[in-house]
Formats: C-alpha cells, structure tokens, sequence
C-alpha cells in the first residue's frame, strides 16, 4: 500500500511543485488549499504524513495542528514563510515533528518525509519492547503508547509521550535542554526557538501528570543544568 501525504497549502504553484516531487518519489499525494478542507480531510481520512502550512485560509495550520494531534498519531511537518523562532516553538508546541521554512529544497523535504516515517515506523512497530514503566502511580505502556496517572488515562501528544519515556528510562539522570532535543526531535541542527520547545513540552506534561504542576513530583527542573525524572 502507498504512503498517503496530505499538503494543506494555499500556494498553488509551492503545493504542486510538493506534489510532483513526492509523486516522482512513490508517494500517493493529495492536496487541499484551504484550512477548513484540509481540517476535514486530515479528519475523516487516512494519512501517513501532513505537510502543514501555517499561513492559511479559514483556519490556520497551527489549528489543524492541534486537532490532529488530539485524535491521530501521524508524523505533521509545519511549513512557513516565517522565520522567527516564536512560530517554531508554537508549531511544535502543538505537536508537530518538524519546521521547514520557506523556501526551501523539494528534495531537503523528501528526505525529511522519508527520514520521520522512517523513525515513525520504526517507533510504532511490531517490535517495540512490550515495557510498563510504573513509578509512584504514574504508569507508562511504551508498547501502547498511554500514560496513567492513578488508573485515569491522560492524553499525551507523541513528543510528549517520547520526552516523558525517555526521562523514566533515564531516572535520576540530567539532561540539558540540548540533548533532549537532540534525543527527541533527531534534528541535525537547532536555534534557541527550538531548544525552547523543549520547556513548553515539559510544560505540558507536568501539567497533564503532576498533581500541583508548579511542585513537580515527576520531572524536576535543574536550574542551569536541565531536567531529572525524580524516582
């Protein structure tokens, strides 16, 4: 079966030349120029990948971003014009995979579509360890991907779920903003936007787990050295 790519852009020309190159590459692509049909179709059918521009019609790809994320564990690559730090930290605050600014290389995308389905596969597969993490009523099924906190459920998005996974694999162990990133995101190179993401994600979690966010039982904060999953 074909691995289907939606592109959400309103640029006919940019969405095209998208759509030729990952065609050319084996992909099945589809395309959709506003938000509100690239919301419902990124909804109702079944993707491997969405390619996300930010500047949108209707809603915005940080939108559609969001509500994705909230029902569906695909890899999303956010693409904008923009080059500001503070868009990256938002995009991938709300989920995303990766930030790719315009304008960019056809080819510089293919080999980041290939590079996150690779990783994607290669997390969700049959092979992964069959492993429950459970520490002081938190309790992580890394084979299911569900995080528990005293028997409820919550709802981590899947850089949560990695960045909290890795942190009680490694209890009791620091780690600086930059090798987490290093270890989560598998990007070549970052800007401080992008360490900084780092700090909303574990924003989020604490927010999602801890019973008082602002006194972390879980994940602790080392000022000027970077976080520790408290065991």
């Amino acid at each position: 079966m074909a691995t289907r790519i939606l592109i959400v852009e309103d640029d006919a020309s940019i969405a095209e030349l998208e759509k030729d190159y990952l065609e050319l590459n084996g992909f099945e692509v589809e395309t959709a120029s506003d938000g509100k049909k690239g919301l419902a179709n990124a909804l109702e059918k079944n993707y491997n990948l969405l390619i996300l521009d930010i500047m949108l019609p209707g809603v915005d790809g940080f939108e559609i971003c969001k509500q994705v994320r909230e029902v569906k564990d695909i890899p999303i690559i956010m693409v904008s014009a923009k080059k500001e730090d503070i868009d990256k930290i938002k995009g991938l605050g709300f989920g995303a995979d990766d930030y790719i600014t315009k304008p960019f290389s056809p080819n510089e995308l293919v080999a980041r579509i290939k590079a996150h389905l690779a990783r994607f596969e290669r997390l969700s597969g049959d092979n992964r360890v069959n492993e429950v993490i459970e520490i002081r009523g938190l309790k992580i099924e890394k084979a299911s991907r569900r995080v528990y906190i005293n028997g409820n459920e919550k709802n981590l998005t899947k850089k949560e779920f990695d960045l909290l996974s890795f942190l009680a694999e490694h209890p009791d162990r620091v780690f600086e903003k930059e090798e987490l990133f290093n270890k989560i995101w598998e990007m070549e190179s970052y800007s401080d936007g992008d360490i900084a993401t780092v700090t909303v994600h574990i924003k989020k979690i604490r927010e999602k787990i801890e019973e008082d966010a602002t006194n972390p039982q879980y994940i602790e904060t080392i000022w000027g050295k970077g976080y520790r999953f408290k065991v």
